[in-house]
């Protein structure tokens, strides 16, 4: 295979790095997590599968087949196709997160006899969270199918130290709608889903645009989602370029303007296209649903931050979009940015969902699960897919005039 040449020497016999994602692997919960849900076999399986690899390449084609496979495992458990192990139920995203660090810490440890340098660990490990994340498995039918085609994004759990047992409803809405159609009255919509990590440095390394570029040009609604406020969804009108420094999954913080290819024709703001006031005023679920135009800036000639409530003024600096200054509003900005670089803003609905905070049952501080948990995230994912109904309805008639 081009490219996959073993590296012509071993790695140093350092202690190897563990990062602080997979540090907290070790706690009870995780640990309890992987058990009840069967994925606790998941890491141990891929440690002995490449140990019997020969070559760089072999390593290769194995991480590439394990990542998809975990991926794949993930999306039918959710979906029902496969048997449950254990008794957690089938909407729950933590397995996939926290068997994927079982995979990153057993890949990074691993001193194969044919010898690893660091960049080659660097692109397997890539090519492990590419695949497990569904961003190499995104499938819509041809224009010709006479099928639309919807593209949705989640987030890994985030805030773990504050409590280890999050879940993400967005992560979990990825699963439970990866491959599914969504019936609308304007025809079929095929949605295809992928996952990405709560780090600034995947960020800044183009991971979002990467992911995104081969398809927005061919999808007719694309929808970037994630955790947001307590009892609410908000579809995020305006998102900024800027990064407000809340620590992300390895406990690091950036406070900066985004970095983004072109820095020079980089804009202050970007816009949603998803027609929010369809969505707002369509009964989706039982959480509200809000146009949020909220956003914080620096005024034109100004120095001190300003919060708006109708958007942004001309010559504005931003400080946070109606999504805040975390990943969330970065993926929101990058997403619909690159749309706009591809010259699709006019034609393209497209832009962020914040759902409601996913809630634990009232008086439960230790326990992984519990009734109000699972009815929360699957009344969450079930708006998420009402919603986005509305959307491909909406932006079909747009696209006829009606």
């Amino acid at each position: 295979m081009a490219g996959l040449a073993a590296p012509a020497t071993a790695t140093a016999s350092a202690e190897p790095v563990v990062t602080v994602e997979e540090q907290r692997l070790e706690r009870a919960v995780p640990q309890e997590i992987l058990r009840r849900s069967g994925f606790d076999a998941v890491a141990p399986e891929f440690a002995e599968v490449l140990g019997a690899a020969r070559s760089y390449a072999q390593a290769h084609r194995i991480v590439v087949r394990q990542g998809s496979a975990l991926w794949r495992r993930a999306v039918d458990r959710a979906q029902g196709r496969a048997p449950v192990e254990g008794d957690l139920s089938r909407d729950d995203d933590r397995p996939l997160y926290w068997a994927r660090l079982g995979m990153t810490r057993e890949l990074r440890s691993w001193q194969p006899q044919f010898g690893l340098d660091e960049r080659g660990r660097a692109a397997l490990l890539d090519a492990l969270e590419r695949t497990s994340r569904g961003q190499d498995d995104i499938r819509h039918p041809g224009r010709g199918s006479g099928v639309k085609r919807i593209l949705v994004t989640g987030f890994d759990p985030f805030t773990l130290d504050r409590d280890v047992r999050i879940s993400n409803p967005s992560g979990a809405t990825a699963l439970a709608l990866d491959g599914t159609v969504i019936r609308t009255a304007d025809g079929p919509a095929r949605v295809e889903t992928a996952v990405f990590p709560v780090r600034w440095r995947d960020f800044a390394d183009g991971t979002v645009e990467r992911t995104l570029r081969p398809y927005l040009p061919r999808v007719d609604l694309f929808a970037t989602v994630s955790q947001g406020r307590v009892g609410r969804f908000d579809v995020e009108r305006t998102n900024g370029a800027w990064r407000g420094g809340f620590a992300d999954n390895e406990n690091v913080g950036r406070t900066e303007t985004i970095p983004v290819a072109d820095p020079a024709s980089q804009p202050q703001w970007t816009s949603t296209t998803l027609p929010y006031e369809r969505i707002v005023a369509a009964g989706t679920g039982r959480f509200p649903v809000y146009d949020n135009t909220t956003v914080t800036e620096i005024p034109a000639g100004g120095t001190q931050a300003v919060v708006r409530p109708d958007g942004p003024t001309p010559g504005s600096t931003a400080r946070a979009g109606g999504g805040g200054d975390y990943l969330s509003n970065e993926i929101a900005y990058r997403a619909t940015l690159l749309r706009d670089r591809l010259g699709l803003h006019d034609t393209l609905p497209g832009g962020h969902v914040h759902t409601p905070v996913l809630q634990f049952g009232a008086g439960n501080t230790t326990e992984v699960t519990d009734p109000e948990f699972v009815r929360n995230r699957l009344d969450i994912i079930a708006q998420v897919r009402a919603i986005l109904t509305v959307a491909a309805e909406a932006g079909a008639r747009q696209r006829t005039g009606d």
